[in-house]
């Protein structure tokens, strides 16, 4: 039996009587015995002695080394990150790529969600599993200099600042041959959405030739960016502690990421989930001037609506309205900035989503905004998993301190973000003529909720 061993992070480690518990548990299991494996006669594949699959063949894929389960921390990266520091050469490069083990110093890998896919191309021989990519000539055309949130630890949890600035920040690194990868991309480009050139039709907006064209296309900076969590800022955040949040991490994920219980040493984290894109309207440097007018609105995923257009919401007519409202304020000298992240279905996902949709309409009485919210909890456990607490990090990482208008009802938005230090001076609800007929259940539901209503927005219900 193995012995039980406390470990940093607060979890007993070496029980020999369970699979789903800690890592050490999983290594003791026999796989083996478990899955029936078939041997193979003599002669074949003899060298090929892993990635054993249901279908008892083996497998072709890197056939000379052994697999790894987890790693410990008794030869930790020689390269250390130090959260919230400087510059970047006292900060360290996060470095959570495969093809040098003993260097990494963050859990998880590159790519989000979309590392998966990476693992399958790999696995069909499509792509080389040393790869490291060509970095030439992608530079940021417009740069996101640094800030004063940038140096502190609080500030910023949820993405690294210097994500942008590798081949500036660590090309000393690079030469050396450190595969580092950014996790931040930023370029310019425009964008098309047939409700502005309806606003221009109808006067809302008009071409300026420089933020709008006169075909209705919109000139803006965008950033993408992959999340990168430093653990115990996150645990900061939601007044938990860092071994909770890297316990139940482990465990909801069905043990997708052991190094979150064998490596307390360890404080970076990139999660296998969406990222979020900002889209910049006027100059970027404008963000970092509190004497320049700025529009925000924060809007998060939703597939049905902003891409195809569903009517039981208002997401896409927000989306528009805080476009429109972005342009106007970067066309009167200001900027705007749209930030989208990938929450889709309030992070419950869009199974969840439209399974609630079903039981909203089925019930008894049918659609009614006094039971939207709960609706949602008996489908899904959980009114909303997007808990905004660390949203206000992408406008840190932009150095906005200051916002004149927030396009946006959310309390859970305002109240992350004014309480992460920045001034909020107006917020600004969706127009009563932007809302699909279909919505109103929402609208309504919010309302009831504590949603942030204007004064105008009261008299017309009452009326």
């Amino acid at each position: 039996m193995p012995p039980m061993v406390e470990s940093a992070t607060g979890f007993t480690l070496g029980c020999d009587h369970c699979v789903s518990g800690s890592p050490n548990e999983q290594a003791a299991f026999n796989f083996e015995a478990a899955f029936g494996q078939m041997k193979l006669k003599e002669g074949q594949g003899q060298e090929k002695s892993n990635a054993w699959g249901r279908d008892q063949k083996r497998g072709e894929y890197n056939t000379k080394s052994h697999v790894v389960l987890t790693t410990h921390p008794r030869r930790g990266s020689p390269i250390q990150i130090k959260w919230g520091a400087t510059s970047p050469a006292e900060r360290g490069p996060i470095i959570a790529t495969l093809s040098q083990p003993r260097l990494r110093n963050a859990i998880g890998t590159h790519n989000g969600s979309y590392s998966v896919y990476r693992s399958i191309a790999v696995a069909a021989g499509k792509m080389d599993p040393m790869f490291r990519p060509d970095l030439h000539n992608t530079a940021p055309p417009v740069m996101i200099p640094p800030n004063p949130s940038w140096f502190d630890p609080t500030k910023i949890v949820s993405m690294d600042p210097w994500g942008h600035m590798i081949v500036d920040s660590y090309g000393s690194h690079l030469k050396e041959g450190v595969d580092i990868r950014p996790t931040i991309a930023i370029t310019k480009a425009h964008i098309q959405m047939l409700e502005l050139v309806e606003a221009m039709e109808k006067g809302r907006l008009q071409a300026d030739g420089n933020i709008l064209q006169s075909d209705g296309s919109c000139v803006v900076t965008k950033a993408a960016i992959e999340h990168v969590w430093y653990l115990p800022g996150v645990a900061q955040r939601f007044n938990i502690t860092e071994a909770t949040l890297r316990r139940c991490m482990f465990e909801q994920t069905g043990g997708m990421f052991p190094e979150l219980i064998t490596r307390s040493d360890l404080e970076v984290f990139l999660p296998p989930i969406g990222g979020l894109t900002v889209y910049i309207f006027g100059p970027a440097e404008y963000l970092q001037d509190p004497s320049k007018v700025c529009t925000v609105r924060v809007h998060d995923e939703c597939n049905g609506s902003d891409v195809f257009g569903s009517d039981i919401c208002t997401c896409r007519p927000y989306l528009v309205h805080g476009i429109e409202e972005c342009v106007r304020t970067a066309q009167n000298g200001g900027v705007g900035v749209i930030v989208y992240f990938r929450k889709e279905g309030r992070s419950l996902g869009e199974v969840t989503k439209f399974l609630v949709y079903n039981a909203r309409k089925r019930q008894e009485g049918g659609d009614r905004a006094e039971t939207y919210f709960h609706r949602t909890a008996c489908v899904a456990g959980v009114e909303d998993m997007r808990f905004q607490e660390l949203m206000p990090d992408a406008l840190h990482w932009l150095g906005i301190t200051k916002i004149d208008k927030l396009i946006s009802m959310s309390d859970m938005k305002y109240n992350a973000i004014t309480g992460s230090g920045i001034k909020v001076l107006e917020r600004v609800p969706i127009p009563d003529d932007m809302i699909p007929a279909d919505a109103h259940v929402e609208i309504d539901a919010k309302m009831y909720a504590g949603y942030y209503v204007s004064k105008e927005n009261l008299v017309q219900e009452g009326e």
